[in-house]
C-alpha cells in the first residue's frame, strides 16, 4: 500500500514506474472510505475528478515530465482555502445555508496556495474539516460534526487545521494545507503527530484576507521534514492579490531551496555545527505535563551531538495572552458582522460563549494589543540575535477529549490557556516548526517546536530535519521519534457527523 509511503518516497516509486499515481490515488481514496467514517478528517470528496487529476499526473511521468518533486501525490486541503468548483463552507451554517452554497459557479476561485498545489500537479483528493471559521484550537463544529485523532478515536485531533492533521496522520494522503492564526498547523501536527510548518508570515500569499489578519499564515503538514521542504518549495508562487506577501526570492537564498535545506540537515554527523540553540521548556509563564516535558528535554539532549551548542534560557518575554485575545477576537466577531445580528445565535455554542467573554474592544484597547504585540516581535529579534533558534514544546499536554474545546476539568474554558507555546509566534509572525518528538504515558504523540527569527525558515527545516533524523536512530527511538501511521479499522467508531 503506498498510504504508508513519504510524498518523496512516493514520488521516487512514481519516477522509477514501480507504482503510479492512479495507484497511489486509489490507496487513497480506499483508504478514506475504510477510515475515515471513524475520524471524519473530510468534508468534501470527489473521487471522479481526483482520479482524472491522478491519470493526468501519470501521463506526465511516462513522459519524464513531472511537474515537481511532489507531481501526483495525494493532497488535502482545509476547507478555509478557496478551491474552484467546490464549496468553502470554512465549517459554518452561515455559509453553508446560502442558497447557492452548493453551485460550482458560486466559487470561482482558487486561493494562492491551492492554485500553487494545483501547479505543483499534487492530486487533490479532498477538503479537510475546521472549526467554525478556524476560530479555535480542536476541530468540531455544528455542521460537519467531531474531528477524531487517528491515534485513540476518543480523543481530540487538535485544531484548527485537526482534519488535516488527522487525514495526513492516517494515512489519507501523504500531505495537507492548514492554516495557522494561534498555533492552527502546529498544535494539531503535536496531536496527531505529523510535522507541520507555520512560515513566515508573507511567505506564502494568503488570498482572501484572513479576518484575523496578519496572525494567520497558510503552512504545510506532511509526516517527514523533508516533504514539508518539498511542499513549501511548491508553495512559494508569488500571487498579487496579497500585497503583504514577500516575494519568493527574498525568502529563498541560494540554490535548492527548502528541499536543499533540509538535505543539508542530513548530511554529515554534525549537521548543525555552531549552530546556537535557546532551549525554553516554558517561555517563562507555561507548565508542561511531566511526560511531554521529558520527551522534548530528551530530544534537545541529541542537538549537542549534531554541532548545536545549547542553553537552557527562556526568552525574556511575558505572557501576550490578553493582547492575543483583543486581536483575535476583535477578528472573530468581524467575521460575523457581515452575516447580521441573529448570526450570533446560529454559530458555534462555545464561540458564541467566548465572544461574550471577549468583546467591545474600543479603538484603543485594539491599538495596545499592537503596541504590545510590537514589543513582543522587538524582544524576540533582540533574543535572536544571540540565539540562532529557540526550542520548547509545541504543547505542554497531548491530546484530550474529543468534543471539548479543553481538557477535562481545565481550569479556563479557552483554548488559548493550553496552546502557550503557539500563539506568541503568530503575533511575532516568526517561522515555527513542529515535528514529533516521542510518546507519552499514555502512548500519544508529543511536540517540539523549533522556532527561528523572521525568515529563518530554512534554518528551521534544516534543523528540524537533522533533529528528525537523530530521534530515528537513537536509542529508545521505539518510545520517541517519529510516530509511525496509525493501523485504523474500517468499525473505528466516533466520527460523529451529523
Amino acid at each position: 500500500m503506498t498510504t504508508s509511503m513519504s510524498a518523496l518516497q512516493l514520488a521516487e516509486a512514481f519516477r522509477s514506474g514501480a507504482v503510479s499515481p492512479v495507484d497511489a490515488a486509489r490507496d487513497a481514496l480506499g483508504a478514506i472510505e475504510r477510515v475515515d467514517g471513524g475520524i471524519n478528517a473530510f468534508c468534501h470528496l470527489d473521487p471522479e475528478a481526483t482520479l482524472a487529476a491522478a491519470r493526468e499526473a501519470e501521463g506526465r511521468y511516462r513522459d519524464g515530465e513531472p511537474l515537481s518533486p511532489i507531481d501526483g501525490v495525494p493532497t488535502s486541503i482545509k476547507d478555509i482555502f478557496y478551491t474552484r468548483g467546490v464549496p468553502t463552507l470554512r465549517g459554518s451554517r452561515l455559509l453553508a445555508d446560502k442558497a447557492d452554497a452548493a453551485d460550482p459557479a458560486a466559487w470561482p476561485d482558487d486561493a494562492p496556495v491551492t492554485a500553487a498545489t494545483l501547479e505543483a500537479g499534487c492530486v487533490v483528493i479532498g477538503k479537510t474539516t475546521t472549526p467554525e471559521f478556524a476560530w479555535k484550537g480542536v476541530t468540531d463544529n455544528t455542521l460537519t460534526g467531531i474531528t477524531r485523532n487517528p491515534h485513540d478515536p476518543s480523543l481530540t485531533p487538535g485544531g484548527s487545521s485537526g482534519g488535516a492533521a488527522a487525514a495526513v496522520a492516517a494515512g489519507l494522503g501523504q500531505l495537507a494545507l492548514g492554516t495557522d492564526g494561534g498555533g492552527s498547523v502546529r498544535i494539531p501536527a503535536a496531536f496527531c503527530g505529523i510535522v507541520a510548518l507555520k512560515p513566515t508570515y508573507g511567505v506564502i500569499p494568503m488570498f482572501p484576507s484572513s479576518p484575523f489578519g496578519t496572525l494567520a499564515h497558510a503552512g504545510p503538514m506532511t509526516r517527514t521534514v523533508a516533504d514539508t521542504a518539498a511542499f513549501m518549495d511548491a508553495l512559494l508562487r508569488p500571487d498579487p492579490r496579497d500585497w503583504s506577501a514577500v516575494p519568493a526570492r527574498a525568502t529563498t537564498p541560494g540554490p535548492g531551496g527548502y528541499l536543499a535545506s533540509a538535505a543539508e540537515g542530513v548530511r554529515g554527523d554534525r549537521p548543525l555545527e555552531g549552530l546556537r540553540v535557546a532551549y525554553s521548556a516554558t517561555l517563562g509563564f507555561g507548565s508542561n505535563d511531566a511526560d511531554v516535558e521529558r520527551e522534548v528535554t530528551r530530544a534537545v539532549g541529541l542537538l549537542g551531538a549534531l554541532g548545536a551548542h545549547v542553553d537552557a534560557v527562556d526568552p525574556p518575554v511575558s505572557d501576550p495572552i490578553d493582547a492575543f485575545h483583543v486581536l483575535w477576537f476583535a477578528g472573530l466577531a468581524a467575521v460575523l458582522a457581515p452575516h447580521g445580528p441573529s448570526a450570533i445565535d446560529r454559530v458555534d455554542p462555545r464561540m458564541r460563549e467566548a465572544l461574550g467573554r471577549y468583546h467591545d474592544y474600543s479603538a484603543a484597547d485594539y491599538l495596545d494589543a499592537v503596541a504590545v504585540r510590537m514589543a513582543l516581535g522587538a524582544t524576540m529579534a533582540d533574543f535572536h540575535q544571540d540565539y540562532d533558534l529557540l526550542v520548547t514544546p509545541t504543547t505542554p499536554i497531548p491530546a484530550f477529549a474529543a468534543g471539548s474545546d479543553v481538557p477535562p476539568g481545565w481550569h479556563s474554558p479557552d483554548w488559548t490557556s493550553w496552546t502557550p507555546y503557539t500563539y506568541p509566534f503568530n503575533m511575532t509572525q516568526q517561522p515555527a516548526l513542529s515535528i514529533p518528538c516521542g510518546i507519552s504515558d499514555a502512548g500519544l504523540p508529543v511536540g517540539l517546536q523549533l522556532v527561528g527569527a523572521r525568515f529563518e525558515d530554512r534554518l528551521a527545516i534544516r534543523a528540524g530535519a537533522a533533529l528528525e533524523a537523530a530521534l530515528g536512530s537513537a536509542p529508545g527511538a521505539a518510545s520517541g521519534g517519529v510516530v509511525p501511521v496509525p493501523r485504523l479499522h474500517a468499525d473505528a467508531s466516533g466520527g460523529d457527523r451529523p
